[in-house]
């Protein structure tokens, strides 16, 4: 069984640790201190090192890992990822070495044009690791993409199983929250998400993971048909928006404002 613990990083990063025994695979490691310290008292040995996107707080420690570790790194064919070894678009499928999990691989452009998610569908529950593509209750600014290719990567994640477990690059969660709650104010299943979020935090506890059931149900990223959502975006915006992708760009300005 792999088990799957959240590293700290910078102000609000998560570098996923996937470990079987005292094999360890990570998950964008921006920083190596908090993967060493961590590796190092737990008597871990790396693996292998999975990239989802290129910026440097999810790329930047793995000089320092694969200079300690020669082991493989995988990350997006379409962006430049240090030291990768296995270059992977969708359509691809890994076997994770070390620890053995079957991931299947998504293209996501939007937040950056190469984004990847990895996805291990066979496990049950599903596993979704998707950097900065979708946050919970929110999702990443399109720093290189469209808002219409963000819809359709957006659209890609929620297709997923509802019980998937969503485990994205940032502790973002309550910022988003109070931002969904703008924009859905009538929404109990948000109002009720808040409070189990916040209690988690006062507990000094990750939100993280979250389900693409519970996205599906607060974040206003994937709730662009959900006429409330409209309606309230529409009034902000003060036009009516001819479309889902004029509703996200949208959503997506508020929320950069908010």
């Amino acid at each position: 069984m792999t088990t799957i613990i959240p590293i700290p990083a910078f102000a609000d990063n998560y570098i996923w640790l996937l470990q079987k025994g005292t094999t360890g695979v990570v998950v964008d490691p921006g920083d190596a201190a908090p993967v060493l310290a961590h590796f190092d008292r737990e008597g871990l040995k790396l693996a292998a090192i999975l990239a989802t996107h290129h910026h440097g707080d999810h790329v930047g420690g793995i000089g320092a890992l694969t200079a300690r570790w020669q082991v493989p790194v995988f990350g997006p064919s379409r962006e430049t990822i240090p030291a990768r070894t296995h270059a992977l678009a969708e359509g691809d499928a890994i076997t994770v070495p070390g620890i053995g999990l079957r991931l299947s691989i998504l293209d996501i452009p939007g937040h950056t044009a190469g984004h990847i998610a990895y996805v291990a569908s066979e496990e049950e529950p599903p596993l979704l690791f998707c950097g900065d593509t979708l946050f919970a209750a929110g999702c990443g600014r399109l720093f290189e993409g469209t808002p219409a290719q963000m819809v359709a990567s957006l659209d890609k994640l929620s297709a997923l199983p509802a019980a998937t477990r969503v485990y994205c690059g940032h502790e973002y969660t309550l910022a988003n929250l109070r931002f969904a709650s703008a924009v859905e104010p009538a929404n109990v299943l948000l109002e009720q998400r808040q409070a189990r979020e916040k209690a988690k935090r006062d507990r000094g506890e990750p939100t993280l993971p979250s389900t693409i059931g519970e996205e599906r149900a607060t974040n206003p990223f994937l709730r662009t048909r959900d006429p409330a959502v409209r309606t309230a975006t529409e009034r902000h915006a003060g036009r009516v928006l001819d479309g889902r992708v004029a509703v996200f760009a949208e959503i997506r300005a508020w929320k950069n404002a908010f």
